[in-house]
């Protein structure tokens, strides 16, 4: 079952881009029970192959597509507006508390103020012990204008199938930053990877 307010992705294997390792997404795959619901927030664009991944076992997927509003959350922290804003960008609210929220890359495209209503809104929507799953920008000082669209393969690596070429100053948030930023989380584990991002598994 899906519920999305997300544009639709298409491109599932690019040519160019090669897979990555992604140790903490694949440990995630696996810990899936086969006999018990998950929900499961995603906060990428609509992706065929994570939606064929999840559709593999008892899953809800519920898509944001929080790219599409990242605009939206420029204002400061005390602002109401703020709150409102961050809400809207997650999809509508039900009864069924997320496991499991994938992050991808998008909170490095969240200033600290942003960063810190966004996840406070999604934590309300969480349970105690809700994984957390984050690629951040720690090697280098530069990456593409817009957030990746991250395609999960067969053997539990990803690929960043973006076609933006453009880039800006990458944020390089450290563990700390996070976890000033994201009261109610604790980080779990976290990785350097070989393609100079640090995967980053937080737990509530």
């Amino acid at each position: 079952m899906i519920g999305s307010l997300a544009r639709s992705f298409s491109r599932e294997e690019p040519a160019a881009p090669e897979p990555f390792n992604a140790p903490l997404f694949r440990s995630l795959i696996e810990r899936i029970p086969e006999d018990e619901r998950w929900v499961v927030l995603d906060l990428g664009a609509v992706c065929p192959r994570v939606i064929s991944l999840f559709g593999g076992h008892r899953c809800r997927l519920d898509i944001a597509d929080v790219g599409l509003g990242l605009a939206a959350l420029e204002r400061p922290l005390e602002s109401p507006d703020l709150r409102k804003a961050a809400e809207a960008l997650l999809p509508e609210l039900h009864a069924e508390a997320a496991d499991l929220v994938l992050c991808w890359d998008t909170l490095n495209y969240l200033n600290r103020d942003a960063l810190t209503a966004l996840m406070a809104r999604i934590h309300d929507r969480c349970r105690p012990g809700t994984l957390v799953h984050a690629l951040i920008c720690y090697s280098d000082s530069q990456m593409p204008v817009e957030p990746g669209h991250y395609v999960p393969q067969d053997d539990g690596s990803l690929v960043n199938a973006t076609d933006c070429n453009e880039q800006r100053d990458a944020p390089r948030y450290s563990p700390e930053d996070l976890t000033l930023c994201m009261q109610g989380y604790s980080i779990d584990r976290a990785m350097l990877l070989s393609n100079g991002m640090q995967e980053f598994l937080f737990r509530l």
